[in-house]
Order: C-alpha cells, then structure tokens, then sequence
C-alpha cells in the first residue's frame, strides 16, 4: 500500500489531487456551514467539525468500495462495434471498465450541471427547510455528505493508480479544510473563475475515465501538464485583475 512513497510520479499525483479535493470540496464546506448555522452558537463548531469527520469517513469509504470494484475484471459482455486497443477485438466490458465508464459520465454530467448552474441558474437559498434540532443537522450532514463524496471519490479513482495516493489526498484535503475552510471559500468565492477551472478539469477526468473504459488509454502526464498550464495562466490572470482593481463576475450558488 506505501509503495508508491518512492514513486515521483504518485507524488505528483499526489499533490494534484489534494488541491483539486481542496476546491471541489468548498460546496461542501458551506452546505455543512449552512446546515450547523441553524444552531445555537454554542453548538455550531461542534457540528461543522462533526461533519468535516464524517465527509472524510464516507469519502474513505466510498473510495475503498470503488476500488475494489475496478479490480474486477471478468468480462459480463461484448460491445461488437467496439474494439479493443491494439487488438481489434470486441470490446469486453469488465466491472472495471463499466465503473470507470458509468463514473466518467457522472462526472462529465456532474461538471456541466454545477457550470450551467452557477453561470445561468436561479440563486436560491437551499437551507430554508433545514431543522434546528443537532441530531437532524448531524443526520442532514451525513446524506450531504454522501452526495458531496461522489464526484470527489471518482475523481480521485480517475487521477491515482494506488489507493494510498487516493486516501492520502482525501485525507490532506480534509485536513487542510478543516482548518481552513473560511479562508479557502472565501477565496474561491473572491475568485469564482478557480471554481469554474476546478469543474473544467472534472470534465476532463471524466473524458479520460470513458476513454479507459473504452479501452483507450490516456497517459497521465498530459494531463496534469494541462492542469497546471491552466491553473497558471489562471494566477496570471488574478494578479493582473488584482491591479487593475476589476470586479470578478459573480456565480449563482444554492447555497
């Protein structure tokens, strides 16, 4: 399981990962900051940081029941106008294959809702029908939290090979909110344009995902070089708004 500490390359993907964890999970900070809101003061640390555990719990989880899944590699059918890299033959969907392709079309779904829902859908308040009473915010936290857990867990099964690498960003990522949760919303709240990269490269994670489902394999390394590319011309271009003092547009949220 800590082989892959020797590995350069699981470093890096590593390190991509955590940070794309970090800004996928800011909805799911302030949904969880929404929800403990509705208690009292005196209560309201307690459920955030209940619910950061729990979001950690249910990704670790989750991560691990998906990766078991894509060890199956029995083939259950044939897909005859497909064919197999290199080979020629007719693609044969393993459980693997289907759980990296059905996981890449939840993402790509995934990412153009949260785009078109931050750039043209209503702003709503979602917490209107939230209860006061811990016990039903802790319970609303977990089934939140299973929902959050999905695109992040794929994800994280899309960018790593070991799961050491998966629970080790999950983890990082999680710990790094839990400190710092205020701090990193308000950032990609200041800088919306972060949030619409981070949902770019979902979609990007979900292309590759259907591609390795369909037995086309894209090697890694393009795409983190495009990754970075992106989020450095992106940093560029806050430094450049920051000094000519332009307002960033501002996203719907239903949150």
């Amino acid at each position: 399981m800590f082989d892959w500490l020797s590995n350069p390359d699981a470093w890096l993907s590593l390190l991509t990962l955590t940070i794309l964890e970090i800004v996928l999970g800011v909805d799911n900070i302030i949904f969880i900051s929404i929800l403990s809101g509705k208690l009292p003061a005196e209560q309201q640390g307690k459920a955030r940081n209940i619910g950061l555990a729990l979001a950690l719990i249910t990704r670790i989880l989750l991560l691990s029941f998906i990766f078991v899944l894509t060890k199956l590699t029995t083939p259950l059918f044939t897909i005859p106008f497909l064919h197999e890299h290199g080979t020629g033959a007719p693609l044969a969907i393993t459980g693997q294959r289907l759980v990296l392709i059905l996981g890449g079309l939840f993402l790509l779904w995934k990412s153009v809702h949260e785009i078109h829902g931050n750039l043209e859908g209503e702003a709503q308040s979602g917490s209107q029908k939230v209860k006061g009473a811990f016990a039903a915010v802790i319970a609303q936290i977990v089934v939140v939290d299973i929902i959050f857990s999905l695109d992040s867990v794929i994800t994280a099964v899309g960018m790593a090979q070991q799961i050491g690498v998966m629970i080790t960003a999950v983890i990082l990522a999680m710990i790094v909110m839990l400190f710092a949760a205020k701090s990193i919303a308000d950032f990609v709240n200041r800088h919306p344009t972060i949030k619409m990269l981070a949902l770019s490269f979902l979609m990007l994670v979900g292309v590759v995902l259907v591609a390795d489902g369909c037995g086309q394999h894209i090697e890694k390394g393009y795409i983190y070089f495009a990754m970075a590319f992106s989020f450095v011309v992106e940093v560029l271009n806050i430094r450049a708004r920051a000094k000519r003092a332009t307002k960033p547009v501002k996203l719907r949220s239903e949150y």
